[in-house]
């Protein structure tokens, strides 16, 4: 059981890592508001995945897995969302700024914790990889349930953990970061870089 486990972790490790909405999102909202609102959009994004672990233990996430209607509707409204918050970026910063402003902080609309809710759970690709792989790294020796339970609180401890440090190491850069130039640069990046991935949601196949 505990090489199935180690095995378990390194996959959901590897795969936490790996940039994609999630850090997207948690970049956006640090930049914009600092690290108390990224460390609440991480928790939310947490949030989301117990929420998809818990679908998969009741067997509900199969479905939208597996019915492409509902697949298609969440994976539209997902990358909506995305694109919506990448323009939002883009919008704030939209032009120079005067050298002496304080660009620490930026207006943001929203709860920080319900918008890294809300772009976790409008992320199918989840509800696919949850009923997908999850079931492959399920030590044998545990029943279905108890086994998928498992796996998906690893899941989002190594999300804590991971974008937990993020932000945190976005947050020691604060001094670099708060120079209204590469302030700015930083805001139209993620801002582009949230179009793009809502973009490709949204053309993604399957």
């Amino acid at each position: 059981m505990l090489t199935h486990l180690i095995a378990a972790v390194g996959v959901l490790g590897l795969l936490t890592i790996t940039p994609g909405p999630d850090m997207a999102v948690v970049t956006r909202r640090t930049l914009a508001a600092g690290p108390r609102d990224g460390l609440r959009t991480v928790g939310g994004i947490a949030t989301g995945l117990l929420i998809w672990g818990a679908l998969t233990v009741a067997g509900l996430s199969a479905v939208l897995a597996s019915s492409p209607a509902a697949y298609l509707a969440v994976k539209l409204l997902g990358a909506g969302y995305l694109v919506f918050l990448g323009a939002q970026a883009l919008w704030h910063n939209r032009r120079a700024a005067p050298a002496s402003a304080d660009t620490a902080a930026q207006p943001t609309t929203g709860s920080p914790w319900r918008t890294g809710l809300v772009s976790n759970v409008l992320n199918p690709k989840i509800a696919v990889f949850y009923t997908g792989l999850l079931p492959t790294l399920a030590p044998p020796q545990l029943p279905a349930a108890g086994a998928m339970t498992l796996l998906a609180l690893l899941h989002t401890m190594l999300t804590l953990t991971w974008l937990g440090s993020y932000v945190l190491l976005l947050s020691k850069a604060g001094r670099f970061l708060a120079k209204p130039v590469i302030h700015r640069a930083l805001g139209r990046t993620t801002g582009v870089v949230l179009v793009g991935l809502g973009l490709a949601v949204a053309t993604a196949a399957g």
